[in-house]
Order: structure tokens, then sequence, then C-alpha cells
């Protein structure tokens, strides 16, 4: 017996289309290069954006703040939305969860290349995610995000 597709059947099945075209041409569609990895957006020198979700729709997302809040090096922890966006070269960002992988608390400080959580002192470095130093042993998830112009948006 066959039932009739349902909206949710259409549109995961045509993002499944486009995500595998898009990994065989890498090409995101959009006519601009290569598409970004999950967690990393970066800027054209046009100020149009890359973005992990595949689009530079601002639309798509919810409006995390200013790239000129995110400090080159550095980040910035968006506690409401439980993310933190870095920048660790000029115009690259990324994006990890802000929830400590070790016991759950909300990541509080972002110095001296890491993310830090302040209830067991773990550190994760601000280029990947991963483990700096303990008591933490598994890295921060990435989180996807898109710039465009010049404003983060959580993807």
């Amino acid at each position: 017996m066959n039932q009739p597709a349902t909206r949710r059947t259409l549109l995961a099945t045509g993002a499944a289309t486009l995500a595998v075209c898009c990994v065989g041409c890498g090409d995101d569609g959009d006519g601009d290069g290569p598409s970004v990895a999950a967690g990393t957006a970066s800027t054209s020198p046009g100020g149009d954006s890359a973005s992990a979700s595949g689009t530079s729709d601002s639309g798509d997302g919810e409006a995390l703040g200013s790239v000129s809040e995110i400090p080159e090096g550095g980040g910035k922890i968006f506690a409401a939305q439980k993310v933190v966006v870095t920048q660790p070269k000029k115009g690259e960002y990324k994006a990890f969860s802000a929830i400590c992988t070790h016991q759950g608390c909300t990541l509080n400080r972002v110095a001296d290349g890491t993310v830090d959580c302040s209830c067991h002192d773990s550190r994760f470095r601000i280029s990947d995610g991963s483990v700096a130093q303990g008591p933490a042993t598994q890295p921060l998830p990435a989180k996807e995000i898109m710039v465009h112009g010049n404003m983060v948006y959580l993807g």
C-alpha cells in the first residue's frame, strides 16, 4: 500500500539530493565556488558569505551579532543560543556548542586561543573545538553558522 508523500519527506529527499550533488561537484549551487564544512563560515572580499548550510540567505537563521563582535584570534559566547563563535584567522568563523562536554556547564570565557569552562577549568581550542585542557575528553560539537554581509547567523 502506497501512501502519499508528505511535505517533510519531499523536503528531506530534496535536501539529500542537493547534498549529494554538492558533494560530488564541490559547489554548493550558488555559483560562488566550493561549499564550506559544518561549523565554518568565511567571508569573501566582497562581504558575501559561504555557510555550513549551503546558503547565504540571512532569512534561514537566527542573527547572533555583528562580525565586529568576534575578534580575530578570539571569539564570543552567545549564552542565550548556547553557541560560541570564534575567528581563528582573519575572515574565518567557526561555531561550537557553548556547553562543556565534561559536565554540561555553560562555557564562560574566550581567551588565549581557547574557550573556557569555569566549572572545572576545561579548555577548548577556538580553531576546531578540540580539548586543550581537561577534565573534558570530548571536543565541542560544531554548530552551523553563516556570515552574510557584516552579520553572523546561526544556521
